[in-house]
């Protein structure tokens, strides 16, 4: 099956790179294009492409708000964040507002088409390494959202033992097989208690099951 693609990019240069990048993938097509966020909305709305690549610097929509509204809309399109990350730091506030996870704007062609299949599939794009720096970020904004927090470790009680077990690891940026590798058990098992989580909690996808998780201080910076 085709992953049909939107890009959302206010540079030119960016867009087309990326579409020459994807469109040599057999797997994958640029269903379209957007140059600010308000027009990604647009075009979500018009194409339901099944991944959008989402700037958050763009003028008249940010990607956090657009985001934000595609999510809202219930739209089954996953959000693929596009940053510099070193220098962005909203990257929290796009996982939190939806986003499925990101990629660095200077990412191989691999790496880029490896990322747009990843979320296509359902599952987070969320190094380890990125991972250890969500949770810095978010440890300088819970003392301002105590409430958030709260709310969330209250949540999590109806959890059971390994569920909370297995929802710690997806924070930490573990897939499926690698949690299965490491509790010993069927990938299939796992699978299960995802699936599991996300309905407990009331959440759209393992992305979220991460922040969700730093919110109420299962996982903390160490």
């Amino acid at each position: 099956m085709t992953i049909r693609v939107l890009i959302a990019d206010d540079q030119m240069m960016v867009r087309e790179g990326f579409s020459v990048l994807l469109n040599a993938m057999p797997d994958i097509e640029v269903a379209g294009e957007a140059v600010n966020g308000r027009e990604a909305v647009d075009r979500v709305r018009e194409l339901s492409p099944d991944v959008v690549l989402m700037d958050i610097r763009m003028p008249e929509l940010n990607g956090i708000e657009a985001t934000r509204e595609i999510v809202a809309a219930d739209s089954t399109s996953k959000v693929l964040v596009l940053t510099t990350f070193d220098l962005d730091e909203y990257v929290y506030q796009a996982l939190r507002a939806g986003a499925s996870g990101f990629l660095l704007k200077d990412a191989s062609a691999r790496q880029l088409a490896d990322g747009v299949r990843v979320v296509a599939a359902g599952e987070a794009l969320l190094a380890p390494t990125v991972t250890k720096r969500l949770i810095t970020e978010f440890s300088k904004l819970s003392a301002a959202a105590p409430r958030l927090m709260s709310s969330a470790q209250a949540a999590y009680g109806d959890l059971t033992e390994r569920e909370t077990e297995v929802l710690v690891l997806i924070a930490q940026g573990l897939s499926n097989a690698e949690i299965a590798g490491r509790l010993v058990v069927a990938e299939s098992t796992i699978k299960t208690h995802v699936s599991r989580i996300l309905v407990k909690l009331g959440l759209r996808d393992r992305t979220q099951a991460a922040v969700f998780a730093y919110e109420a201080r299962l996982v903390t910076p160490g």
